[in-house]
C-alpha cells in the first residue's frame, strides 16, 4: 500500500478542526520568530538549530577565538544545549547541577544544587518561561520538574510542592515506584511545560504517559496516554498486554508550532524491547509522531514509523518544522529524523505524507511466541542518509581490520536483511542500536526546507538468548546481575568500552556500598535507575559486585522470574580487534538534504580517525553525538565528534571553514546567541562518553 497526496484528506481534518473549534484552523496570529535569540531547547520551539545573527561570516570563521571558558565543579558527559536569556546563560553540568553563567563573560551567576544529593546522569539542558517580572527556570533532577527564579536561583516555592513535582503524578498507582525521570527539558506552550519522559525499557516498565503541567502552580493540566487505555482509540492495537508491558515514552523531545497551538510528539518503543510476544500487534502509539493539541492534550493525528517494534527504532530526536516550496507554494511541514536513517515528511496540519511511503513485508519473527508484523514503512525519498545493512558484502569490511577473515565470515553468517527479527542467531544491525540519526538531531533552514544531519555508520550484532539461560549454578547475587545488568556490562563484568559499557570488576574500589546502591536505584548517565529491586535483590546484586558474597547471607535460588522467554543478548559493536569499526569508512557522516524535492545537496564524512590521519587516511569519520547549529548567511556549526574538535561548515558546499580542538570532546549542540551587539557561540565540553577522557568546561567563542 502506497499513501499518497489527497486533497480528501485535507478536506476531512479542515471539517473537523471547524467543528471542533481549533485555533489552528485560524490559521497563524504571531508574529513569525527572527532566529535572533537561543531562549529555548535547540534555539527555539520550531527546534531547528537555527539563527540568523550575521557578524561571523564564511570569511571570518576562521578567525574565531575563544571568548570564555567556565569550569563547572562536575566532570563528566554534558549532553545539555544551553539557552541564553537576554545577558545570562543557562545550562546543567554533568551532576545535574544548574548554573546561570554572563553569556558575554563566562562569569558564575548563581548556581543551583551544592545543597542537595549529587545526581550523576546526562541532562540535555532547561526550560524558561516568562510572564512579566516572573521568569523561571525549569528542570529536573530524577524524577521531579523544579522550578527556579531565573535571575536568583532560588526555588518557586509555589510551584507544585516547596518548588518541585514529582513527575510520577500522572502516572497509574501500579507505576508510582518504577524508573521515571526526565533528560531532555520539557517543551513550553503558553502557561503549561510539556513533560519528556525517560523509563526503564524492560518487562515491568512504567507507561510513557505525555504530561503538561501548569508553569504556574505545578498542577497536572493532561496526560495522553500513549499506551491507550480499555475501549480508547488504538487499544485495539494490542492483541496481548499484560502488566509487564509498558513504555511508548517520548524521551527525545517535542517540537510546537506555537501559531497553530499544535505540539509534535516523537514516541519510543514499548516495552520490554526485544520481545514483544506478550504484547503482540502494532502497539499505537508506541513509535510515532503524534501532532496533538498543545492547550488540551488532544490527538489529530499520528504517523507510526516502526510497527510492533523489537529493534528498539524509537524516534531519537525532536522533529524540525519547517516550511517546503511544492510547485510555487509554501507548505508547513514537519520532518522527522530516525535511527534507520530515514526522514519522513509530513503536512503539519493534516498528517499527509509529502513523500510517498510504501509499506514492504519484511521477515517473519521465528521465536517462540513472538509475532513480528508483516510490513514496515519505508519513505521513498529522501533516500536513507546512512548505509543500510542489506547493502554489505564482504568488500565493505574495513580495510584497516587485521582480522578481515574473521570478520567477513561473521558479516557472511550474519542475518544482515532489513527489519531482520531478533532470534538466536545474530543479526547485523546497521543502521544501530544509537542509530544514524541520535538524540542531537537535524538542524535546519526553516524557510528554504533544507534539513543538516550528522548520521552515525556504527554496526551493531544483535542476538537473543533463552531466558535463564548461562544462570543455572549461579549464585543468588549473580542470579540477579544476570537479570539486570548482564545485557549491558557483560556476564563476566568487564563491560563493552567501545560500546559504552564500563567495567564493573573492581567497583568497591571506586564506590562504597551505599553509593553503589544509589547508583542502582537511581542510574546513572544513560543506565536507568533498578528502583523496583526488593531488599533480597540489592543486597545480593551489591554481595555480588563487591565479590562479598561469601561474607554476607544473602538470597538463595534464582530471583523472580518474568514470564518472558527470551531476553536480549547485550549491546554489542560489531568492530575489528583494534577497536575500531568492522565496516569500511565512513564512520559518520554530514548530509544536507533539500526537502523540496528530496535530493541531497552534499554528503561528506565527519570527524576523523586521527592515527588514521596520521598515517595518510584521512576523512574516515567518526561516531558523533550532539547537533549543529545552521546560519542564514551559510554557515553550519558543530562539535559531536570523538575526535574532540568543533567545526564550521559552508553549508552550501560541506567544506570545512574552520575546526578547534577542545578541552573535551563536545558531545552536545552548540547555543547560538548575542551580547552587547557581539555574536558568541557556546559548547559544553564534557567528554566521557565512546571512552574519551572526562571534561568540565563551556566554551564559547567570537571574532575576537
Amino acid at each position: 500500500m502506497i499513501f499518497r497526496n489527497s486533497r480528501f484528506c485535507c478536506i476531512l481534518f479542515v471539517i473537523s478542526a471547524l467543528v471542533a473549534g481549533c485555533k489552528y484552523s485560524e490559521g497563524p496570529k504571531k508574529e513569525k520568530t527572527k532566529y535572533t535569540t537561543w531562549s529555548s531547547y535547540l534555539g527555539g520551539p520550531d527546534r531547528n538549530h537555527y539563527s540568523v545573527l550575521s557578524q561571523i561570516t564564511k570569511e571570518n570563521a576562521g578567525s574565531l577565538k575563544v571568548a570564555w571558558q567556565y569550569e563547572a565543579p562536575d566532570y563528566g558527559q554534558m549532553q545539555m544545549n544551553p539557552i541564553v536569556v537576554d545577558t545570562i546563560l543557562y545550562g546543567v553540568t554533568a551532576a545535574l547541577r544548574v548554573v546561570a553563567l554572563h553569556a558575554g563573560t563566562g562569569k558564575e551567576i548563581w548556581r543551583y544544587g551544592d545543597s542537595l544529593q549529587i545526581w550523576h546522569s546526562t541532562s540535555r539542558g532547561v526550560s524558561y518561561w516568562e510572564q512579566g517580572e516572573d521568569k523561571r527556570i525549569l528542570f529536573t533532577k530524577g524524577p521531579e520538574l523544579f522550578a527556579l527564579n531565573a535571575i536568583t536561583g532560588e526555588p518557586v516555592m509555589d510551584f507544585g510542592v516547596n518548588g518541585k513535582v514529582d513527575l510520577h503524578v500522572g502516572m497509574p498507582e501500579t507505576a508510582k515506584d518504577k524508573f521515571v525521570i526526565s533528560n531532555t527539558p520539557g517543551t513550553i506552550f503558553e502557561d503549561l511545560i510539556v513533560m519528556p519522559l525517560r523509563v526503564s525499557e524492560s518487562a515491568g516498565a512504567a507507561p510513557g504517559n505525555i504530561m503538561a503541567f501548569n508553569v504556574i502552580t505545578g498542577k497536572l493540566e493532561w496526560v495522553f496516554h500513549t499506551i491507550p487505555e480499555s475501549g480508547a482509540e488504538g487499544a485495539d492495537t494490542w492483541e496481548e498486554k499484560n502488566e509487564l508491558v509498558g513504555a511508548a515514552n517520548n524521551w527525545a523531545g517535542m517540537a510546537v508550532d506555537e501559531d497553530r497551538g499544535i505540539i509534535y510528539v516523537p514516541t519510543g518503543s514499548a516495552a520490554p524491547d526485544f520481545y514483544g510476544g506478550i504484547r503482540k500487534g502494532s502497539n499505537l502509539f508506541a513509535n510515532c509522531l503524534l501532532a496533538l493539541e498543545a492547550e488540551t492534550g488532544r490527538r489529530l493525528w499520528h504517523f507510526q514509523f516502526t510497527h510492533h517494534d523489537i529493534w528498539d527504532r524509537d524516534p531519537p530526536a525532536p522533529p524540525n518544522l519547517i516550511t517546503i516550496t511544492r510547485n510555487g507554494k509554501k507548505i508547513p511541514a514537519v520532518a522527522q529524523v530516525t535511527k534507520q536513517g530515514y526522514v519522513y515528511v509530513f503536512h503539519r496540519e493534516t498528517g499527509e505524507p509529502l513523500f510517498d511511503i510504501k509499506e514492504v513485508p519484511v521477515p517473519a519473527s521465528g521465536l517462540k511466541g513472538e509475532k513480528a508484523w508483516e510490513t514496515q514503512p519505508f519513505p521513498v525519498k529522501p533516500k536513507p542518509f546512512a548505509r543500510q545493512s542489506s547493502e554489505l558484502t564482504e568488500n565493505d569490511i574495513s580495510p584497516y581490520a587485521e582480522n578481515k577473515e574473521e570478520l567477513k565470515a561473521m558479516l557472511t553468517a550474519a542475518d544482515k536483511r532489513i527489519y531482520a527479527p531478533p532470534g538466536l542467531d545474530p543479526v547485523l544491525l546497521l543502521p544501530g542500536y544509537d542509530g544514524a540519526a541520535e538524540w542531537g538531531g537535524a538542524a535546519a533552514d526553516p524557510e528554504d526546507g533544507i534539513l543538516y544531519v550528522n548520521s552515525n555508520e556504527m554496526a551493531w550484532i544483535m542476538q537473543m538468548e533463552e531466558n535463564n539461560a548461562g544462570q543455572k549454578g549461579a549464585s543468588y547475587g549473580e542470579s540477579v546481575y544476570k537479570k539486570y545488568c548482564a545485557v549491558c556490562h557483560q556476564n563476566n563484568r568487564r563491560g563493552v568500552v567501545a560500546s559504552g559499557f564500563p567495567s564493573l570488576i573492581n567497583i568497591g574500589d571506586k564506590l562504597s556500598e551505599e553509593e553503589l546502591l544509589n547508583q542502582i536505584k537511581r542510574g546513572k548517565g544513560m543506565m536507568t535507575g533498578f528502583p523496583q529491586l526488593t531488599t533480597s535483590e540489592q543486597e545480593g546484586l551489591i554481595s555480588f559486585l563487591l565479590d562479598e558474597e561469601a561474607k554476607k547471607e544473602v538470597g538463595s535460588g534464582l530471583p523472580e522470574s518474568e514470564d518472558i522467554p527470551y531476553k536480549h543478548m547485550g549491546y554489542n559493536k560489531f568492530l575489528a580487534s583494534d577497536g575500531l569499526p568492522a565496516i569500511s569508512p565512513p564512520w559518520g557522516t554530514l548530509h544536507a538534504i533539500d526537502l523540496n524535492s528530496g535530493d541531497y545537496i552534499w554528503s561528506v564524512p565527519f570527524g576523523e580517525t586521527p592515527h588514521l590521519k596520521e598515517q595518510g587516511y584521512p576523512g574516515t569519520g567518526t561516531e558523533n553525538y550532539g547537533g549543529a547549529v545552521v546560519t542564514e548567511n551559510g554557515l553550519l556549526f558543530i562539535g559531536a565528534t570523538k575526535d574532540g574538535y568543533f567545526r564550521v561548515f559552508d553549508k552550501h558546499t560541506g567544506k570545512i571553514l574552520w575546526e578547534y580542538e577542545l578541552p573535551a570532546a563536545a558531545f552536545a549542540t552548540p547555543a547560538m546567541y548575542q551580547v552587547n551587539g557581539k555574536q558568541y557561540i557556546a559548547i559544553a565540553c564534557g567528554g566521557e562518553k565512546l571512552g574519551t577522557e572526562k571534561g568540565n568546561q563551556i566554551v564559547a567563542f567570537s571574532l575576537d
